[in-house]
């Protein structure tokens, strides 16, 4: 029997990998479930609620500036010096018809051309998450119960047994990955059918949301590698997992806070979620309000910093070639011992 298909077996027998990947597919569930239960389709009683509720709020606003510009008068005739009242009564004027649109009051529906590319980030985001965790049991493992000694003394060949490794963890999280979005896509284009509404779905829109699919796909594999990676160079579960947790609380939230007391420019740029985020909006635009560029209007804009996808990819290649660049190398040269 191949090494790859023995790998695949060990992958898929680990009850770990199979309960956390269960665990990840739930909470992908429950977003959907989410969703679905918080839209309603919107139809015919659905605006007429919304009008009412309209014309309700405006009428109510109208009573309310002529009780308070009642009140003005009143108060301006009794000799009252009050600040809570302008100078003039006549000031006070009731808001247009126009201020309150039914659209403001209309229940939430789920539109599948303005909001699955947001469930697609979501996806990606829980899916790389599973994967990391389990890229780095996989190997780190290996290492604990001395699975990977013994099987470097039935094939000594080191980088070839870690890299069928990688390659098995990889194939495997690429089918349950492209399994899961084909399922993720079919229930939110039925939620859509059935509390909200696929209108405008042109040939491009679907490309659009291909390319989003594939960014966070290659973003599930990127992390599956990285956790592989760094349980490997540790020989340890733990040193992954622990180093995303000190990654997450110290380099992220930590840093944030730091560069925020010392008034930097453009924080978020400094912190790894915004360069994914990136990543999978194709780019984030950064606003400094501390800083003021004055338009021809005499507007005051802020300064802004882009970040787009192509700058998070960089970061990931470097993230992916330094990581299993360290994992491959330390596997040469150290001892199985």
């Amino acid at each position: 029997m191949s090494l790859y298909k023995t790998e695949l077996r060990r992958l898929r027998k680990r009850r770990f990998v199979r309960y956390l990947t269960l665990a990840g597919l739930l909470i992908l569930l429950a977003v959907a479930a989410g969703t679905f239960l918080t839209n309603q389709k919107i139809g015919p009683a659905q605006r007429a609620a919304a009008e009412q509720e309209a014309q309700a709020q405006y009428q109510e606003s109208v009573r309310g500036a002529e009780q308070f510009k009642k009140e003005c008068q009143q108060a301006k005739a009794a000799g009252s010096k009050d600040d809570h009242f302008p100078s003039d009564c006549e000031q006070i004027t009731p808001p247009t018809q126009d201020s309150f649109q039914a659209a403001w009051f209309m229940p939430a529906t789920f539109d599948f051309r303005g909001k699955f590319e947001v469930m697609i980030t979501a996806f990606a985001g829980i899916l790389a998450l599973v994967a990391f965790a389990a890229g780095a049991s996989f190997v780190g493992a290996e290492w604990n119960t001395g699975g990977m000694m013994n099987l470097l003394l039935w094939r000594p060949q080191r980088l070839k047994v870690l890299l069928i490794k990688l390659g098995a963890l990889l194939s495997a999280t690429l089918g349950v990955t492209v399994l899961a979005a084909a399922a993720w896509t079919g229930i939110f284009w039925l939620i859509a059918n059935l509390r909200g509404s696929t209108e405008k779905m042109t040939s491009g829109v679907w490309q659009s949301f291909g390319l989003t699919g594939l960014r966070g796909v290659a973003l599930v594999l990127v992390a599956g590698i990285v956790g592989f990676a760094l349980a490997s160079l540790g020989r340890n579960t733990a040193l992954a997992l622990g180093g995303a947790l000190g990654v997450a609380v110290v380099g992220q939230f930590g840093l944030g806070i730091l560069l925020s007391m010392a008034n930097v420019k453009f924080t978020e740029a400094y912190l790894l979620p915004t360069y994914l985020l990136a990543w999978m909006q194709k780019k984030i635009e950064l606003q400094n309000w501390n800083s003021c560029n004055a338009s021809y209007s005499g507007e005051c804009k802020p300064e802004t910093f882009e970040i787009t996808w192509q700058m998070s990819s960089t970061l990931l290649v470097v993230g992916v070639v330094l990581t299993l660049g360290a994992a491959m190398w330390t596997m040469r040269r150290r001892d199985i011992t």
